[in-house]
């Protein structure tokens, strides 16, 4: 067993978003399992050899795959490939993806490595396998409040992540995290059942 943790927010594991990934990461393993972690944080953005190798018909071959963004995007896509979970630590801005979680998916989300392109539009090439994303926010996103924030962040996560084969996504949230203490624990605690209650065990042994 092997998890894959990306590491969104700028506070680090300071966060929020970071505090309940370690509970994730707790139910997934039990024990100590073996965890690479990825600041999200460090990604450049990508560059023009990332562009160029985008945009052509084939993948250019040289040193132009050894350097640059292409170089940490196979970085990336080799840790998701040997992966068998995936949790995602984030928080929401501005109601959706902090921009270093969009530079990790310019990263993996790449055309003929890790989905191609057919007549029937788009396929994934990654194996399945679960993906947990932590998310942390200042207001309510799902509540049945009229005054609640929008939400971009789980729909766009959720057909990205699709686009490359990831399709088993599951969220889990601390919304309200600049209330007051008291608030900010009710938010922790309902997260955390969340948590527990979900079958965890299951989803392992389906994937």
């Amino acid at each position: 067993m092997s998890i894959l943790r990306i590491i969104c927010s700028p506070r680090g594991r300071a966060s929020e978003s970071y505090r309940l990934s370690q509970r994730i990461v707790e139910r997934i393993a039990g024990a100590a399992p073996a965890i690479v972690d990825v600041d999200a944080n460090t990604l450049p953005h990508v560059d023009p050899d990332y562009a160029a190798a985008l945009s052509a018909r084939q993948d250019p071959g040289g040193p132009a795959l050894e350097r640059g963004a292409l170089r940490r995007s196979a970085e990336q896509i080799r840790l998701l490939r040997e992966a068998s979970h995936i949790v995602i630590a984030t928080p929401m801005h501005n109601f959706t993806v902090p921009s270093s979680l969009k530079a990790w998916i310019d990263h993996v989300v790449r055309v003929r490595h890790t989905f191609s392109i057919t007549p029937e539009g788009k396929v994934g090439s990654l194996p399945g396998r679960p993906v947990y994303v932590a998310i942390a926010s200042g207001g309510d996103f799902s509540s049945s409040d009229p005054r609640r924030q929008q939400d971009f962040l789980t729909p766009y996560l959720r057909y990205v992540l699709g686009t490359i084969g990831l399709t088993d996504v599951t969220f889990f949230s601390v919304q309200g995290s600049v209330r007051s203490p008291v608030e900010l624990e009710a938010a922790r605690g309902r997260a955390e059942a969340a948590i527990a209650a979900h079958p965890f065990e299951a989803r392992a042994i389906a994937a």
